[in-house]
């Protein structure tokens, strides 16, 4: 993956559409319901654009959808890649350099994820503050291309303060509950243990999960505002009583989406 790869996915899609977004959801597992709110929507396989990866992920319908949303030109990917389908970081973080090239400057983040916080409960919503990646991976690793962006990107800011602020905000206005949370990164494809879940905890983790943090590490050295919102579908192992599987996810899933879409359109229409 390089600059001219970018460059020839974009000029791809720009030729086939005139929108130009200014912002971009990524929707996790179950959360593809939010597109319906999208109006006069186009709508671009993943396989058909120049670059892309395939996913073959259940939950995830792999297209990115181009429309509007509270007055917003919004692009949507319907649909994430992951470390652990035997993609490379680079691979998994293609399409953050592609909306970046698009025009989009503003990227929320959603995902499915285990809680760790015992005050959470199955169907919370959960406002990303920060992360860990104790994984040893990172999408930036190689060769930089200042063209995209500088070598050492700063973290400080991994997720917008002022984006969450907003999001706080807004929640309150729909009489929405939101908890806030440090996301771990894990990169599955197997749930964790039960000791990894304590040791998570005592580092400050409030949930985890297989994806999202490639996603931001890329976008924050594009120089794109990030906000981030997890799903709590379960808790993790060693919490709850049952096992886990991914079928119960997106259960859960599929059961917040009405609410996480309602604050989405909220919040892109501001």
């Amino acid at each position: 993956m390089g600059y001219d790869e970018v460059q020839q996915a974009a000029s791809w899609l720009q030729s086939r559409t005139q929108k130009r977004p200014t912002a971009a959801v990524i929707l996790g597992s179950g959360l593809g319901s939010v597109v319906d709110a999208m109006e006069d929507k186009e709508v671009f396989a993943y396989a058909d654009i120049p670059g892309f990866p395939k996913t073959q992920l259940k939950g995830h319908a792999g297209r990115l959808i181009l429309g509007r949303i509270g007055g917003q030109t919004v692009a949507a990917m319907q649909g994430r890649f992951h470390y652990y389908e035997g993609l490379g970081m680079q691979a998994v973080t293609f399409p953050i350099y592609v909306l970046r090239a698009l025009g989009v400057e503003r990227l929320i983040v959603t995902n499915a994820c285990g809680g760790i916080n015992r005050d959470f409960v199955p169907g919370d919503l959960m406002l990303i503050t920060d992360h860990l990646n104790l994984t040893g991976l990172n999408p930036l690793i190689g060769e930089n291309d200042d063209r995209l962006g500088p070598r050492f990107p700063d973290m400080t800011e991994a997720y917008s303060r002022r984006l969450l602020a907003l999001a706080e905000q807004t929640a309150g206005e729909l009489g929405l509950e939101c908890r806030r949370g440090v996301y771990a990164f894990f990169t599955g494809p197997c749930f964790e243990t039960a000791a990894e879940i304590r040791a998570l905890a005592v580092l400050g983790a409030d949930a985890v999960g297989m994806s999202t943090v490639p996603e931001v590490v890329v976008a924050n050295y594009l120089g794109m505002e990030v906000l981030g919102v997890a799903c709590i579908t379960n808790m993790a192992t060693g919490i709850a009583p049952e096992k886990h599987s991914h079928e119960a996810v997106l259960e859960i899933a599929n059961r917040s989406a009405a609410r996480l879409a309602e604050l989405l359109c909220r919040l892109l229409a501001k």
